[in-house]
């Protein structure tokens, strides 16, 4: 089994349009309702590919009920700890036109310390039947931020492979705490770094205590520093599209490829193949499963010379 963790859930909205234009009236030719927040985006890729996924974190209100609903509709395992505090909702403007799409998204709920304590007994009881664990996305209001690093030591203690998905002080913390992987794209890199030259940022996450580093590089695809050396994965082309959710996609590459015990190359391609595939399908969470198949025998995997 493969738990992940999102703290922050959400209930995505996707509107799409024929044009975006800013101080106007617009007639939405579609509305897609999903469950969201990075986590569920890949539990949900996860239970596509075929792997048994549990799913935890936090939902209520009425949107969280409306979660609920969502998420029992697919295979997956629902073990979200209730709150008082509604879920947020986030919504996705996809201009048609040009592929652009523009991302509002609300706060998440204040949790309490006795709901964080729930949480936390969940979780660690969760932990004894998995194989893998990611912790993804933002905190909620009312979680300390230090959180991730406090679940990385739980699952450490457990014995449980951890990665790391998220930014700023959280993804501070939490790499201290030793994490198997984490998974910054380049602005998160740069933030934690203060380095944009992607070889020396990446190599300098690790020496922070990450097990292993993999950044994603936009179009340009992915580059990993491993114990076993530098990978960098790239594709074929790039692709145009709806961009939200590629990197939860490529989490649930890494993990599912984690939990097969494959080679960091096979691993690297799966993901970069599924961000890419993601890119094309029209909302989070899904990927475009012929583009994927076809991505696979396309992803070039280098071992790159390393920037001084």
């Amino acid at each position: 089994m493969i738990l992940t963790v999102t703290l922050n859930t959400a209930l995505d909205l996707t509107y799409r349009v024929p044009a975006l234009t800013p101080h106007a009236s617009h007639r939405v030719t579609q509305v897609i309702e999903r469950p969201g927040g990075k986590g569920l985006n890949v539990a949900r890729v996860l239970a596509a590919l075929g792997y048994d996924t549990v799913v935890t974190g936090f939902a209520g209100g009425a949107t969280g009920e409306v979660l609920h609903t969502h998420l029992a509709e697919l295979p997956l395992t629902d073990a979200l700890v209730p709150t008082d505090g509604p879920t947020r909702r986030t919504v996705a403007v996809v201009d048609t036109a040009t592929g652009d799409t523009t991302q509002l998204n609300e706060p998440g709920p204040t949790v309490t310390p006795a709901e964080w304590s729930a949480f936390t007994g969940r979780y660690t009881e969760l932990l004894t039947g998995a194989e893998a664990v990611a912790l993804c996305g933002s905190l909620p209001p009312g979680i300390h931020v230090g959180a991730y690093a406090e679940l990385i030591r739980i699952a450490r203690g457990a014995d449980v492979p951890v990665l790391l998905d998220t930014s700023g002080e959280p993804l501070r913390r939490g790499i201290a705490a030793r994490p198997d992987l984490v998974k910054p794209n380049a602005d998160e890199l740069a933030q934690l770094t203060g380095s944009r030259e992607p070889h020396r940022a990446t190599r300098d996450a690790r020496r922070r205590g990450a097990h292993t580093v993999v950044s994603s590089l936009g179009p340009e695809g992915m580059l990993a520093a491993t114990p076993d050396g530098l990978w960098l994965a790239a594709p074929p082309a790039a692709v145009r599209g709806n961009p939200t959710g590629a990197g939860d996609s490529a989490v649930a590459g890494l993990l599912s490829g984690l939990v097969d015990g494959l080679p960091w190359p096979d691993r690297l391609t799966r993901a970069v193949a599924l961000s890419a595939a993601t890119v094309l399908s029209p909302v989070a969470g899904e990927f475009d499963r012929t583009a994927y198949e076809e991505l696979l025998t396309r992803v070039k995997v280098t071992e790159p010379a390393e920037a001084a």
